[in-house]
Formats: C-alpha cells, structure tokens, sequence
C-alpha cells in the first residue's frame, strides 16, 4: 500500500497518473485540494487526508473541507503513516 504526500498544488495529478496509490495525504499548499471543488487529486486515491494545522495556517477551516477528505492532527497523521500504509512517498 501506497501512501502519497502531496504538499504543492500544482502540477501534481500528472504525477499521481503515473503511479497507484492507496492514499493521498495533504499538506503544506498540497491542502487547496482538500478546499477544491472539483480538485483531480480528490479522485486519485481512495485514502484521503487533510493536515489540520496546514489548513489553520492558511487561514481555512474544516468546514471548507471536501466531504472525502479525512482531517487529522499531528497525532492522526502518525497513525495514518503507520497503520494505513507499507510505503510513503512525497510529491
């Protein structure tokens, strides 16, 4: 199982074309996609998280979140990283 950080958001679904993977993790600007409508990241996994600090960061809130977007803290994320994946990578 693939987990994918995607931490820009631009130029990223081209990339997630080229490989499978299980589940996207959003942060830093890679968290415009969770407020996206429309966001071609949102359709490439069927894992995804959202940063919440990220998204404080920039000002937005969970409540701009796509419904298939899953929000986690820090602790989330660690939990995410060793319980739902067998690998991580980072675009």
């Amino acid at each position: 199982k693939l987990g994918v950080f995607v931490s820009d958001y631009t130029q990223t679904a081209d990339t997630l074309e080229k490989i499978k993977v299980d589940g996207i993790i959003l942060v830093l600007n890679g968290v415009y996609h969770a407020t996206t409508k429309g966001s071609p990241i949102l359709g490439k996994a069927s894992k995804l998280y959202v940063l919440s600090e990220d998204l404080k960061t920039r000002g937005l809130s969970e409540a701009n979140v796509d419904g298939k977007v899953k929000v986690i803290d820090y602790g989330g994320l660690v939990d995410v990283i060793f319980n739902d994946f067998e690998q991580i990578a980072w675009i």
